[in-house]
């Protein structure tokens, strides 16, 4: 036994230390420049499964539940499904005990296939289709959030119960995330505006629906969000919206949704979610404002997707080729804007880590690139890599457990890539890997 394995410190000092916070808490380092990845080396999974693939920590996912659990043990959590959306995630979101928001008949048929509990189901979207409407009727979701004046028609037609309902407020607060994210403002296709007067409007409308019972409010701020100050703010002024409501039309309405969008972490020195102090100031903002407005204090319902699936996320690549230009070094992967649209959507920044052997050189500033035809098929900009990073070599991307599955495509015919569950040494395929077959079945022509 070498001394850097009797002393695990030592050994990561002489290997180079993991970035800090935006790694599987399962990940450490193995042999020979590999990583171990909830037991397994990334090498022997690359082997395995082959790349791209997205691998997911089961135990990294259940983890970061209980935290929310715990951390907001009489608030409803509600996980947003579109940033990760498979059988075997929402098993998992099942049996940890949280609800579940979906966005269309798609995701809610996935969830109806493990048999997710329906009362446990929102169904959220800016334009729900009549067949998203009618899919959350045929599975009885519990609750479906209104987003515009047509949607409550189509609903209050459609609707053979009296259907659960929460409107969407836009409460105009700024989340201070990137603007393709940011949907707690003015201007922009999510709810009813609370300046306008639109979100109140939209109360009135749901309220003369007779097959429709209005049991609260919904928000969203945005996506990456870091400020609690921003989600205590948008709180303050929904709980006055209900404050008014009450005045005018007597309502009492014992629920408050107020979304997710917790940041979470992509690069070293990224600020990361605090969620303890989130939880409290959260209770104390609307528990102030219900007293000084005198209502209820609802039960309270958050939205995390991203903060629980993208940190227990790791994505492998394979290197291509190496160019070398007279400004940077490209180095071009087997996978890209397919498999991870998010820095070409807006800009996501990632790290980019050399695995499965030892770097036999220093390193050096490189850009990692995607095999398809778009020169803004980038990944991962100005990241370090060994200067004797060559074709064959893997790479590991982490973070990347959230909106990477979801947002895939198949640009270039290219099949996407599996998705893996690792738990304690055990790796079993949750989705299989698109093939060519796969890709022919849907062209009749």
């Amino acid at each position: 036994m070498t001394l850097a394995e009797l002393l695990p410190t030592l050994g990561d000092s002489l290997r180079g230390k993991l970035e800090a916070g935006i790694w599987p808490r399962s990940v450490r380092h193995g042999h020979d420049g590999d990583l171990m990845f909830g037991g397994l080396p990334l090498s022997q999974l690359a082997a395995r499964f082959g790349t791209p693939a997205y691998l997911l920590d089961e135990a990294e996912v259940r983890r970061r539940c209980q935290e929310y659990r715990r951390a907001l043990h009489e608030v409803e959590i509600a996980y947003a499904g579109k940033s990760m959306t498979c059988r075997g995630v929402l098993r998992w979101i099942a049996e940890e005990g949280l609800s579940l928001d979906v966005c269309s008949a798609g995701e809610l048929a996935v969830a109806r296939s493990i048999g997710f509990p329906a009362e446990r189901i929102l169904l959220h979207g800016n334009a729900k289709t009549p067949e998203d409407l009618k899919a959350a009727i045929g599975y009885g979701v519990g609750r479906v959030v209104l987003d515009s004046l047509d949607e409550i028609e189509q609903l209050g037609a459609l609707a053979r119960y009296p259907q659960q309902v929460l409107v969407r407020v836009t409460p105009g607060v700024d989340g201070h995330t990137h603007k393709a994210i940011a949907t707690g403002v003015e201007d922009q296709k999510f709810g009813f505006s609370l300046a306008s007067g639109a979100a109140e409007e939209a109360v009135r409308r749901v309220l003369a629906q007779p097959s429709l019972k209005l049991v609260g409010l919904h928000c969203h701020i945005g996506s990456q969000v870091s400020r609690v100050t921003s989600f205590e703010e948008a709180a303050r002024r929904m709980v006055g919206l209900m404050a008014r409501l009450h005045a005018e039309h007597g309502l009492v309405l014992p629920q408050l949704d107020l979304g997710g969008g917790h940041a979470v972490p992509y690069l070293p020195g990224d600020p990361d979610f605090d969620l303890a102090g989130f939880a409290q100031r959260i209770r104390c903002a609307v528990n102030y404002e219900c007293a000084a407005h005198r209502i209820p204090v609802p039960r309270l319902t958050i939205e995390p997707g991203r903060s629980v699936v993208a940190p227990a996320g790791v994505t492998l690549y394979r290197v291509v080729t190496v160019k070398h230009g007279p400004s940077r070094t490209f180095v071009a992967v087997d996978g890209g804007m397919s498999d991870n649209p998010r820095p070409s959507l807006y800009g996501a920044r990632y790290a980019v880590r050399l695995v499965g052997r030892r770097a036999a050189k220093g390193m050096r500033a490189v850009t990692v690139v995607g095999r398809h035809c778009e020169a803004g098929d980038v990944l991962a900009q100005d990241v370090p890599l060994p200067e004797d990073v060559h074709a064959g070599d893997l790479l590991a991307v982490p973070c990347t457990g959230a909106y990477h599955h979801s947002l895939a495509s198949n640009y270039n015919m290219v099949g996407r890539p599996p998705v893996v569950s690792v738990c304690d040494g055990v790796a079993r395929l949750l989705v299989r890997r698109e093939t060519e077959e796969d890709l022919l079945a849907r062209d009749l022509g």
